[in-house]
């Protein structure tokens, strides 16, 4: 009878087996770079609403959708800007949900006659190979995808609908801001928004200290600017501070230990947990933050960064 194999050569073997395969899925989920580094794929469908002559997607009431994830960032931008403007009515609103065993988004009820968002991807654009992410802003009468990048969404929310909008006088991205704002996006998302993904995603150590190190230095940047300032661009909330939100709010209960983002937390910062709470106390704004969503879409469906797929009971909302 064969003896066992000594213990070394099982965890050197089991080590060899789990790095190629996580190799293989992370190569799949967060393309890199030669120096490892994630590099996340441009949005394809960058069509815009609007008034201009011959322009095939007009502003109009009941006529556009967004297929959201609770749990997605991205998505949640879009949701909150909907809520600030009053635009409810106006905009209607699908979920989708992640499915862990086939990687993709799923309709929990069939839309266009679909049930997955890639069929939504495929009735838009036959033959389409791309990455199918939410948001999506969708056209019900052309059946078709106007735009699925958020930033351009969230503009088009905030200044296409207003004659419908109930909060029509809120301009979250006014002309006499707009460099600020626009200063402050690029600045967030290479650093924040994306600078989160950076980290979890890295596949190599030098490229994740770098993502690592560059997001804490604009998060202790950040923080001195808000220290007499409400918002980032001074008394009036704009896209910049939607867009810096949805991140801040997964920070802590995600980021911080699935994406090894804890050097600090949001809440250590005196200034980022004070601005973190004034946002998420806007009228509506707490309507669009699922946090049992966004624990178990990151927790349960990252496989590849939490294998066994165990959600966290925490962090306790007290705390937050």
């Amino acid at each position: 009878m064969s003896k066992s194999l000594p213990a070394k050569y099982i965890v050197r073997l089991g080590k060899f087996v789990w790095t190629t395969m996580w190799q293989i899925m992370m190569s799949q989920l967060a393309p890199p770079s030669r120096e490892g580094e994630y590099l996340r794929p441009s949005s394809q469908f960058r069509n815009f609403i609007g008034t201009e002559e011959n322009n095939p997607y007009p502003p109009a009431t009941g006529r556009y959708r967004l297929y959201v994830g609770m749990g997605c960032p991205w998505a949640h931008r879009t949701l909150v800007v909907r809520v600030l403007k009053g635009l409810e009515e106006v905009i209607s609103v699908a979920t989708v949900y992640p499915s862990s065993n086939e990687g993709i988004w799923i309709f929990d009820q069939s839309e266009e006659g679909c049930n997955t968002l890639p069929e939504i991807y495929q009735l838009a654009q036959p033959g389409y190979q791309g990455r199918c992410t939410v948001p999506v802003l969708w056209d019900t009468q052309t059946k078709t995808i106007v735009n699925n990048e958020s930033a351009e969404i969230i503009v088009m929310l905030n200044s296409e609908f207003n004659q419908w909008a109930t909060n029509s006088e809120l301009d979250l991205y006014p002309e006499i801001l707009q460099p600020q704002i626009d200063s402050w996006n690029e600045k967030v998302y290479h650093a924040v928004n994306n600078g989160v993904y950076r980290c979890g995603f890295a596949q190599t150590q030098s490229a994740y200290n770098q993502a690592c190190e560059e997001l804490f230095q604009t998060l202790d940047e950040i923080d001195l600017v808000l220290a007499d300032k409400r918002y980032l661009c001074g008394e009036q909330v704009t896209l910049a501070d939607v867009r810096l939100f949805t991140t801040l709010f997964r920070f802590d209960v995600v980021y911080y230990g699935l994406f090894k983002c804890n050097l600090r937390r949001i809440q250590d910062y005196p200034h980022l947990g004070r601005y973190l709470r004034d946002l998420y106390q806007l009228p509506g704004v707490a309507t669009t933050c699922d946090l049992e969503s966004i624990k178990r879409d990151y927790y349960g469906n990252l496989f590849p960064l939490n294998p066994g797929g165990i959600i966290p009971l925490g962090p306790d909302l007290a705390n937050l």
